[in-house]
């Protein structure tokens, strides 16, 4: 068992050393972003190469948010039980094992199988990072860490497809997955120089430590929130898993300049994220949230009315949506984690396999061969964004805790 005098010593460290932590935790927490987005721009021509239709090809997506959702729920008691360090290593070196056998791969099953492996070493890392960041930072401060994270990360699915293209430019697809490698190689060298963060590890067996889940799931005010947030990105992952087919195939452009319209959506996302973070000290979180709740649904509106006329008058309503989103997952999150008061590995897990699970549904949903996915997008994000919003009215209404 670590010491909780020695720890607690290391988390000060880290504190006062945020140039060396937030980089990690931002790697980590991006994994998801990096591993999905990279392949994005050789989705249509995997699929003629390999003569498949864009639902089967979509499945290295939606397999690999499936899986990474349920490993999330292992790697929380694991590393509630032994610490956050040695899971993570454990994580990231399947994740580049993984990623070696993606770039092998010679037909859409192979793929789709080594892509669920790889989603398993990946899951550790951006669920255990969530709860570093739990460990070592608290309250206000937290939010404020996570909000610098939220716009670190969102560099990688700006730089993710943009690598893609050029790589498919001038290489073939699996140079994809052996940079991806070369990511996971620089993950474990960062955690091994980084110090375990968990105050105290738990002496309960591991058997025992899964009841954790029962625990959140009996805690009402936390499962509310996390599935009120979890509807909140139905709509982002939707567009991720059908941007190539609408940007590719409807409007007629390249891999590479579907890349710079994907990164430029991405881009919303970064920009969101330092909105919050600046006006945080001058509007509440709640109002934050509650602005960017209507953002989305004002989205999906400008989608309905405008998308389908250019790449443009597409890529605008998303900008505005990704921004909207940019915007309240800093605060929503951290408000998810306030609804517990122990179980904090578990409760980022459970959090983000719900964000995963809900988000690979809506990846299957827009890869079904829909006449017009433009229309579909903007009927999801204007429901959920009218979902949400109504219930983030009702949560504040009935004083959930840090809502109220």
């Amino acid at each position: 068992m670590f010491s909780h005098k020695k720890t607690d010593s290391s988390n000060e460290n880290l504190k006062g050393n945020l140039k060396g932590t937030l980089p990690l935790l931002a790697l980590l927490t991006a994994f998801p972003a990096l591993s999905t987005d990279m392949i994005l721009p050789a989705v249509p021509s995997l699929a003629r190469t390999w003569d498949q239709p864009l639902s089967v090809i979509n499945l290295i997506l939606v397999c690999f948010f499936i899986t990474y959702g349920f490993f999330l729920l292992f790697y929380g008691p694991i590393s509630d039980r032994f610490g956050r360090r040695r899971p993570l290593l454990a994580g990231l070196f399947v994740y580049i094992v993984a990623s070696l056998l993606c770039a092998l791969a010679t037909s859409a099953s192979m793929l789709i199988g080594f892509r669920m492996l790889q989603a398993a070493g990946a899951a550790a890392s951006s669920s255990l990072s969530m709860a570093m960041t739990k460990d070592i930072f608290s309250g206000q401060e937290r939010e404020r860490i996570l909000a610098y994270i939220a716009i670190i990360m969102a560099l990688a699915p700006m730089i993710a497809p943009v690598l893609g293209g050029w790589i498919l430019a001038d290489f073939s697809w699996p140079w994809i997955f052996f940079i991806q490698a070369v990511m996971g190689v620089i993950g474990i060298t960062g955690v091994l120089r980084f110090p375990e963060t968990l105050s105290e590890v738990s002496d309960v067996p591991l058997s025992r430590m899964m009841h954790s889940y029962g625990r959140l799931l009996l805690n009402p005010s936390y499962i509310v929130m996390v599935l009120v947030m979890s509807a909140s990105l139905f709509p982002l992952y939707s567009f991720i898993a059908g941007s190539s087919a609408i940007y590719v195939n409807e409007f007629g452009l390249s891999e590479q300049k579907y890349s710079y319209f994907f990164a430029f959506n991405a881009l919303a996302l970064m920009i969101g994220s330092f909105s919050c973070l600046r006006l945080t000290g001058s509007i509440s979180s709640k109002r934050l949230m509650t602005i960017g709740f209507a953002g989305v649904f004002l989205g999906g509106f400008f989608l309905l009315l405008t998308g389908q006329h250019g790449p443009w008058s597409f890529a605008l309503p998303m900008f505005l949506i990704t921004f909207s989103l940019g915007l309240s997952r800093p605060p929503s999150n951290n408000l998810v984690l306030e609804q517990v008061d122990r179980d904090a590995g578990s409760a980022s897990s459970l959090m983000i396999f719900c964000y995963f699970t809900l988000g690979a549904v809506g990846m299957w949903f827009i890869s079904l061969e829909w006449a017009d996915k433009i229309s579909v997008l903007g009927i999801i994000a204007l429901s959920c964004g009218a979902m949400v919003l109504a219930a983030w009215f009702i949560l504040q209404k009935k004083g959930i805790k840090g809502a109220a």
